[in-house]
């Protein structure tokens, strides 16, 4: 009777066991099949996307074939080498200044010589930027003279091209020189909105002159043209170097590029700068 009764537990505990271990199987199974992303049958697994990677960030390098975007470009302030543009691109530019200008005129460089209209300088040739709001230019058309703002007001130039500050970096310092400079360039685009400016940078003077000890140095004049160039960018205008192709290796002017007073050009230094003019022309 005892050995029936154990029997039976036997068979009961061991049905037991079994029934849990197929359970635990099937609920091992439900776990695995439900944590997959089934692909259906037929269907590949799609594959990464031509500018993603698998981890689905885009790669460092466009795929060959494409394009990679255009990485934007500022606009340079001093004027870049160009070809060159030609004697049509001189005789399209309006020079005003003082009597680093007036030489232009003087020495019949410009395609009008004596009689030519590009050249803006008042009657003693003394343009000062301190001045600039009061100084008068001799108006080629009329000879009239005019107030700086009346005449661009007036002609409305494609160009004009600023040669002006020689007489000022003695005794004007950074601020100052800046302030009246930015006014002069300010009140130019407001009466003429579509005149393209160039700053042109002051020319070097010879050895000579800075003997001088008058204040005007090519120490001075170099940081004065830096501030030029600020102004340029501040304003969104250009600024041209043609200071560097007067300079000679102590850099000052070399002396066959003046006239022999020591600070204004010779022909053959107004050529030079006309030159740089030409192959880094403002055309775009």
């Amino acid at each position: 009777m005892n050995a029936r009764k154990n029997g039976s537990l036997y068979l009961f505990w061991s049905a037991a066991i079994v029934l849990c271990l197929v359970l635990v199987l099937f609920a091992l199974l439900f776990s695995s099949c439900s944590s997959a992303s089934p692909t259906p049958a037929g269907t590949a697994t799609p594959a990464a996307s031509p500018t993603e990677s698998v981890s689905g960030t885009k790669p460092e390098n466009p795929p060959e074939g494409t394009d990679a975007p255009a990485e934007p470009t500022a606009t340079p302030v001093a004027l870049p080498q160009t070809e060159d543009a030609g004697q049509d691109y001189i005789d399209r530019l309006t020079f005003i200044g003082d009597s680093t200008t007036y030489g232009l005129k003087a020495y019949e460089v410009l395609s009008g010589g004596k009689n030519t209209t590009q050249v803006w300088t008042p009657t003693d040739g003394t343009l000062a930027l301190f001045n600039r709001s009061i100084a008068t230019i001799v108006y080629p058309e009329t000879g009239e003279e005019l107030l700086i703002i009346d005449a661009v007001t007036k002609k409305q130039p494609e160009y004009l091209v600023m040669t002006i500050g020689v007489n000022g970096v003695a005794m004007m310092e950074e601020d100052y020189f800046k302030s009246e400079y930015t006014a002069l360039v300010q009140s130019i685009q407001e009466a003429s909105p579509n005149t393209r400016i160039i700053c042109n940078s002051i020319y070097p003077v010879e050895t000579s002159y800075e003997a001088k000890n008058n204040g005007i140095n090519n120490a001075v004049i170099d940081e004065a043209n830096g501030w030029i160039y600020e102004v340029a960018e501040a304003t969104g205008t250009r600024y041209c170097d043609s200071a560097s192709v007067l300079k000679g290796s102590d850099g000052s002017l070399v002396s066959s590029y003046g006239n022999g007073d020591g600070i204004h050009l010779s022909v053959e230094g107004f050529g030079r700068v006309l030159e740089y003019l030409r192959t880094h022309a403002w055309l775009d």
